[in-house]
This record gives C-alpha cells, structure tokens and sequence, in this order.
C-alpha cells in the first residue's frame, strides 16, 4: 500500500519513527512544508519511508494559524504529485493538512484518514480570555474541523476524551478509531544508566514551562514533601521568563533550595534523567498525548499524572501510577509523600508500568494499528471498534 502522510505546520514527532515500524512492504511519504532553504526538497528517511518538502510560502516557521494564505498552493504542488503517483490512502494531520488533501485529492477518489492533534472546540472552552478576532477564528476554525470530520473515511484520535470530543463535534460515531501515540521502548527501558542523586528523594516534572504546563503546582507541592527535591525538565525548549517565574514561585514558598530548573535537556539525556527520579510528575492541564507518562512508564518508574486526556488511558491508577486532579498541589503532597514513603508499591508500579508502555504503547503496535485504520479506509479491512456510550457521555 502507498500510504501519503500530510502535515502542513510540522511533522508530529513520532510519525517518522512509527512509520519505519509499518508492518510489510508499504510506502510511505511524508509531506510537509517547506521551511527553510537548507532543507532539501527530498529526503529519503528509511528504505520505506521518505520525506518531501512542498514550497509553500515563506522559507521559514510559520504559526499554523499563518498557514492559511499558503494552503492552495501546498495543495496545488500535491495534487500534481499524486496525478502522477496515486497514493492508496492520505493521513492528514490537523485541520491545515485536512483542507490541503482534500484539495489535492479532488476527483482522484483517494481515501483519506483525519488526525487532529488539538481541537479548536477543546481549546475553546478551556481558553479564559478571548478577543472577537480570536473568537472568530476559532469558530471557524471549527467549522472547518467538523467539515473536515464528516468528510473523512476514518478519523483517528489518540485517546478516549479526544473520541468524545469528535463526536461532539458531529464525526460519526462509526468512522472514529483510538490509536494512541506511543513510545520507543528501546530507548525509554528499564535497563540502563540513571541519574544519581543524594540522600533525598528525587521527584522529576517533565512538560512545558508555561502556567498550564503543571512545574508551577509541582513547586507548590513540594512543601508538604519535606524529603523530596524536585528537578524541573522542559519538553517544549527554554523560556526565561517562565524560568523567572518558576525560580520567584519556589523562593516564595521556601522551598528554592531543594528545586532545580534545568530546562531544556538532549533527548538522549531524558532516559538517563528519568532513571534517576524516584517518582516522574506529568501535571498539565491538557494532556492530549500524554508522552511523558509513556517515556516514564517504560523506564520502569511509577508515574503521578494529571487525571486529563490520554493520562487517564494510559496510567492504570493505583497499578501503574497515580492520577490527580489538575492544579491541586495539595493531593499531590499527600500522594506523592505515600508513594515516596512505599518502596514495594514504587517497584510494582515501576515493573507494571514498564510492561504496559511496552505491550500497548510501543512504536510497532501503534504502526500495526494505524494500518488497519487504513486497511479500513480503502475497504479491506475490518471496521475499529466501535466508540462507547461511556465515551459519548464523557
């Protein structure tokens, strides 16, 4: 099967790496945009997977909300590609790579598998303060989705709450398929190097900087942890501003002494770091991949997460690790100093979540499944199992 792979602002990261695991002899192209000129136009990623870089705009980042003016010429540049080589199935992600396969696909009759890493509906009832522009773009945004949703042969989202918010937006119930995102369990393992640490234990928060990002309660937790230090690991690149903030916020509440604001790491560091923690905090407010918890698990260490989103799929509470209501630095404390203070319950924990991460969330079944999302697409394969009522409801 020739499979297209469309994403206009960027590639999600693990796409690349969950390719090179399609099971058989597939063919894989991944299209983005091109932006920037030391790019080439054609990379050859692995012996099935190549990657193409269409010109659209200006050869440099852009805000995917800046995309728009840029689609019909993406598409344009696609449509030409496929006259030539039909591809047998198109996975596009996020409403941009939707709108421009739609276009490029007209009248060729290519089925096409939606993916939404974030949904304008979702962001819309979490934001707090809004202009009427960004009000207006959202719903149309929106809009757009939903169009995009219906229109589409499969929808695939990448947790339960995401599949309820989809049939929300109006996506049959029938044409949604859950696959996660995963985890490359041979280099997030139990086995290997760990970061040593003193006598006290040591919590690790992955995730972004930001105020919804969850440090920020981590640190306010910490004080009702007196045995614990706390490090603090960006997953999204360094801020100094949030960094200010974060070292202000751990001054104020007594407690600078035992937090240390690392920032960004090498990702070849991450394993390493996440070894050494005695306990791996994932505390966002929205956690619609939930990679951190899925790196921690498969390095065999209990994990505390916020009960949002792909967390709730992926951590088994109380098996693998903990789950807690976002911004409540309270329950964490009083958790995280239980969990701390029970070295057999960690070390279950740690084992159950390690052979979780590797039988459910590893690379190769996650490619498994998005080929049968495929296979079901193009009419030769089963139908994915059908959305709950629970789900519905949620």
């Amino acid at each position: 099967m020739k499979i297209a792979i469309v994403s206009l602002h960027e590639l999600p990261a693990d796409i690349p790496a969950i390719a090179r695991e399609f099971p058989g002899a597939h063919k894989i192209t991944l299209y983005t945009r091109r932006d920037s000129a030391d790019r080439k136009q054609r990379v050859k990623a692995s012996n099935k997977v190549v990657v193409e870089y269409i010109p659209a705009g200006p050869l440099e980042e852009l805000a995917e909300h800046d995309l728009t003016p840029h689609i019909a010429q993406f598409s344009a540049h696609l449509a030409q590609r496929w006259r030539k080589d039909r591809p047998d199935v198109v996975h596009a992600y996020s409403w941009t790579g939707g709108l421009a396969a739609v276009a490029a696909g007209e009248g060729l009759g290519i089925p096409l598998v939606q993916s939404f890493p974030t949904l304008g509906s979702s962001a819309r009832r979490r934001a707090t303060a809004r202009s009427a522009a960004a009000d207006r773009a959202t719903a149309a945004r929106v809009r757009v989705e939903r169009a995009i949703g219906r229109r589409a042969d499969a929808v695939v989202a990448s947790c339960a709450a995401e599949a309820a918010e989809l049939i929300r937006l109006g996506v049959p119930r029938g044409r949604i398929v859950v696959v996660p995102h995963g985890v490359d369990v041979e280099r997030f393992r139990r086995q290997g190097p760990s970061a040593p640490h003193g006598e006290r234990y040591r919590l690790l928060h992955v995730g972004p900087l930001t105020p919804e990002g969850g440090a920020a309660v981590a640190i306010r937790a910490l004080d009702g942890i007196p045995d614990a230090e706390l490090v603090v690991v960006s997953d999204q690149g360094g801020d100094e501003e949030h960094m200010e903030r974060l070292r202000i916020l751990a001054k104020e509440a007594g407690v600078e002494d035992r937090v240390t604001l690392l920032g960004p790491v090498p990702p070849n560091s991450l394993p390493k770091i996440m070894r050494g923690a005695d306990i791996v905090l994932s505390l966002p407010a929205t956690a619609p991949e939930g990679k951190v918890v899925l790196e921690a698990m498969a390095c065999g260490v209990p994990v505390i997460a916020t009960a949002v989103g792909a967390h709730v799929d992926s951590v088994v509470d109380g098996v693998t690790g903990l789950l807690v209501r976002p911004g409540d630095p309270a329950t964490l404390a009083l958790r995280a100093r239980r969990l701390l203070g029970d070295l057999t319950r960690r070390t279950a924990m740690g084992f159950a979540g390690a052979d979780r991460a590797r039988s459910r969330y590893s690379l190769e079944r996650i490619a498994r499944e998005l080929v049968r999302a495929y296979e079901h697409a193009t009419g030769q394969g089963q139908p994915p199992e059908a959305i709950d009522e629970e789900s519905e409801a949620a």
